[in-house]
């Protein structure tokens, strides 16, 4: 009796070590990379899965988006200009097999390349175009990495510039240019008013020339807008015409 229990003890055992070796449970958003006897084998999962313990062995990959944050990198602009530009990554296994097969740490190496592929494509464009142009970066540092990585299984989704830290002394000038920018467009704005306002004034000397009663009108008109301030002394001429006979029958002459 004694030995039966014994062995019968001995086989729960072995039962419970089977069950503990050879059973995985896989969630919805995770793949299972199955080796047998070191040779690929198959990609199972999700849910339950039965291994041949000692035989088979798995490793468990993450179908879901990954966010990854790319440290800030010190790049060298194409009109010599060094920044500091952080960026985010997100991307997702596609093929569970060729990334745990093609590329050791997956993670790691699609961070690497992330970092050195955007200090090449940000190097050869201008600030301005980085100041600007985010969204075309942005797409062209993405389609780059996608290429590159398509062969670990790998899809990058998407790529998005962060920040573009400048020194002091660039943001300085950066200041001065646009306010220098701004002045040029004061100035041509200036400019043409000034030339429509003579094309304007040359058609109302061209009405006045026609009517002489409409510049006796502009001239009463303009005296008026005068008088409204009472701080100014106005003094304008009468014309000979209406002043010569008072003034000759004062002094006394003989008229013309």
């Amino acid at each position: 009796m004694i030995a039966g229990g014994i062995g019968l003890g001995f086989v729960v055992l072995l039962v419970v070590v089977f069950l503990a070796t050879a059973l995985r449970v896989l969630r919805e958003y995770q793949r299972g990379v199955v080796f047998q006897l070191g040779r690929f084998w198959k990609v199972k999962g999700p849910g339950l899965v039965i291994l041949i313990p000692g035989i088979q062995q798995l490793v468990r990959v993450d179908l879901r988006v990954v966010v990854m944050d790319i440290p800030s990198q010190d790049v060298i602009t194409r009109d010599n200009v060094s920044v500091k530009v952080s960026a985010v990554l997100y991307f997702r296994v596609v093929d569970p097999a060729r990334a745990i097969i093609q590329v050791e740490r997956f993670l790691e190496a699609t961070s690497q390349l992330a970092q050195t592929t955007l200090r090449a494509v940000l190097g050869k464009h201008e600030l301005d175009d980085l100041l600007s142009e985010r969204e075309r970066l942005n797409l062209d540092i993405q389609k780059i990495l996608d290429a590159q990585t398509d062969t670990w299984g790998i899809k990058v989704t998407n790529v998005e510039i962060k920040h573009v830290d400048l020194n002091d002394t660039m943001v300085r000038a950066i200041a001065r240019q646009a306010e220098a920018e701004r002045e040029r467009r004061a100035k041509v704005i200036h400019a043409e008013g000034e030339l429509q306002a003579s094309h304007k004034l040359a058609e109302a000397a061209e009405v006045l020339a026609r009517q002489p009663q409409a510049l006796q009108l502009r001239y009463l008109e303009t005296l008026t807008v005068i008088a409204a301030d009472k701080n100014s002394t106005i003094v304008f001429p009468l014309p000979l015409e209406l002043i010569g006979p008072l003034v000759r029958k004062l002094t006394g002459a003989p008229e013309a």
